[in-house]
C-alpha cells in the first residue's frame, strides 16, 4: 500500500502545513476555503481546482457539458498557476480546506494526497462502472482502493514543422530512431541570433531524457541505478553542444514557452505530450499561428520494433472534506464516461476513456492533421508511467530533476551526474 515517502516528501509536509496560514487568504480570493451555504432549493455549489483556467480548455467543456446534464450543480473553479498548482494544493489540504473536487495533475502527487488520508475512497464507482477502456485507470491503484479516476491519458509524440522540413528537402523516416533524429536536427538548424530556428527544441523537464529512456529501455527511476539514462543523455546534450536545440540554461532563465517556440517556426521538431495538440489547434483557429504542424511517433532506439513512448493520466478525486461528496463523485463518474470524454475530444484533449469512435472524432477535428503519419503517433504500441508510484516516488523525483539540471548546464558530467544521483537515491532514500 502507498505510504508517505520519506526524506523530501517529509520536509515538504512541514513546508505546506508552515505555509497553510500564509497562503490561506490567497487560497480563499481564489475560491477556496468554506463551502457555499446550502440553498433551500436544494441547488449546489461544487468548487473544483484546476491550473490555467483562461489557456486549459479541457475544463470549461467538461464543465459546461457537466451543468447541462446536471442543471441543479454549479461548477465553482478554483483556479491556481500551473506552476504553483501542487505546492498550493498540498497547502490546501494539509490546512483542512474543503474544496470538492482535486483535479490530479500528476500521480506523484496523488501516491502523497492518498497515503495521507485526504481523498474519498472511489472504489466502489470504479467496480459499478466498466472500466476496462479507460486508460491509465492502474495507476490510481493503491492496493486494491481508488482514490481518483482518471478522465484524459496523454502521451508523448513528436510534432514537426512541415514548412520547414520541405523548405529543407527532408523528410521523416518511419521508423524514426534517435540518430535519425540527431541527424535531421542538425541538418535543420539554420541562421545566428535573433533570426536563428533550431533544429529541435528539448523542454527543461527532466522527463525529455529520462523518462522516454525509462521506457524504451526498461529502467526502472525508481531503481537507484541510473545507468540507463546514458545513452539518451548523450543525444540531449550532443544536440546541445552542437547548436542545434536552445542551450538548457537559457531556456531556464528565459522561462522558455515551448508553445511559442514552435508555433513563431523556430524548432522544426519537438518531443511533447499530446496535450498540446488542443493548444495548437486553438491558436490555429484564432489566427494566432500560422505553422503547418504534423505528428509523428516518438524516435526510438536503433534495432528495437515497435513505439514506445511515455505517459501521464490526469484524474479527478473527491476532497475527504468535501461537504457536498456525492455530487462530487457524480462529477468525477461524468468525467470518466463517455459523455465527458466526448466533451474533451472537442477541443482536441485525449480522453483516458479511448474508443475507436472517439479516435476518429478526434481526428476529425478542424485543423488535425489528416496524413497516416500523424494517425499512426496516436497509437504508439506501448506507453509507459512517466514516474513509477510508490512510497518514495517524490523524494527520488527531486533529486533526479536537480541533477538532471546539474548535468543539462555542464555543472556535472554526464557520468558524475548519474554516479551522484545513484549515490543520493541510495543514501538519501532507499537506505
Amino acid at each position: 500500500m502507498i505510504t508517505s515517502g520519506k526524506g523530501g516528501a517529509r520536509r515538504q509536509a512541514v513546508k505546506g502545513l508552515a505555509l497553510a496560514g500564509a497562503l490561506a487568504l490567497a487560497l480563499a480570493a481564489c475560491g477556496s476555503g468554506d463551502p457555499e451555504p446550502a440553498d433551500p432549493n436544494g441547488k449546489i455549489t461544487l468548487s473544483v481546482t484546476v491550473w490555467n483556467l483562461a489557456k486549459t480548455p479541457e475544463f470549461k467543456a467538461l464543465f459546461d457539458a457537466f451543468q447541462q446534464a446536471n442543471p441543479n450543480i454549479t461548477i465553482k473553479p478554483v483556479d491556481i498557476l500551473a506552476d504553483d498548482y501542487p505546492e498550493k494544493v498540498t497547502t490546501m489540504l494539509a490546512g483542512g480546506d474543503k474544496t470538492d473536487v482535486i483535479t490530479m495533475k500528476n500521480v506523484i502527487d496523488y501516491s502523497r494526497y492518498s497515503s495521507r488520508n485526504q481523498l474519498l475512497e472511489l472504489t466502489d464507482l470504479v467496480k459499478s462502472t466498466d472500466t476496462s477502456k479507460l486508460a491509465g485507470l492502474d495507476a490510481f491503484d493503491v492496493s486494491g482502493k481508488y482514490y481518483a479516476l482518471p478522465y484524459r491519458q496523454d502521451f508523448w509524440l513528436l510534432y514537426y514543422n512541415k514548412t520547414l522540413l520541405d523548405k529543407a528537402g527532408a523528410k521523416l523516416p518511419d521508423p524514426l530512431t534517435w540518430d535519425d533524429y540527431t541527424k535531421l536536427a542538425k541538418e535543420l538548424t539554420q541562421g545566428e541570433g535573433g533570426d536563428k530556428v533550431y533544429g529541435a527544441y528539448h523542454h527543461t523537464w527532466r522527463s525529455v531524457v529520462q523518462a522516454i529512456s525509462a521506457a524504451q529501455t526498461g529502467g526502472d527511476q525508481l531503481s537507484g541505478d541510473y545507468t540507463f539514462f546514458t545513452d539518451q543523455y548523450n543525444v540531449a546534450k550532443g544536440l546541445q553542444d552542437a547548436g542545434a536545440v536552445l542551450d538548457f540554461g537559457a531556456a531556464k532563465s528565459q522561462q522558455a514557452d515551448y508553445r511559442t517556440q514552435f508555433e513563431s517556426g523556430k524548432t522544426a521538431l519537438m518531443p511533447m505530450g499530446t496535450w498540446y495538440i488542443s493548444g495548437i489547434l486553438e491558436a490555429k483557429a484564432k489566427g494566432a499561428t500560422d505553422v503547418e504542424w504534423g505528428l509523428a511517433p516518438m524516435p526510438q532506439r536503433p534495432g528495437t520494433t515497435g513505439v514506445t513512448t511515455f505517459g501521464s493520466p490526469t484524474a479527478f478525486a473527491v476532497n475527504k472534506r468535501s461537504e457536498h461528496a456525492d455530487a462530487a463523485k457524480k462529477f468525477v463518474e461524468f468525467a470518466a464516461s463517455k459523455a465527458g470524454a466526448e466533451a474533451i475530444t472537442k477541443v482536441g484533449v485525449v480522453p483516458a476513456l479511448q474508443t475507436p469512435e472517439i479516435t476518429e472524432a478526434y481526428f476529425g477535428l478542424k485543423g488535425m492533421p489528416g496524413d497516416e503519419l500523424s494517425k499512426k503517433a496516436f497509437v504508439p504500441d506501448k506507453v509507459t508511467l512517466e514516474m513509477p508510484v510508490s512510497e518514495n516516488s517524490s523524494d527520488i523525483d527531486t533529486i533526479l530533476n536537480e541533477e538532471h539540471e546539474l548535468i543539462m548546464v555542464n555543472d556535472k558530467s554526464v557520468a558524475d551526474g548519474i554516479r551522484t544521483m545513484n549515490e543520493r537515491v541510495k543514501s538519501e532514500v532507499l537506505n
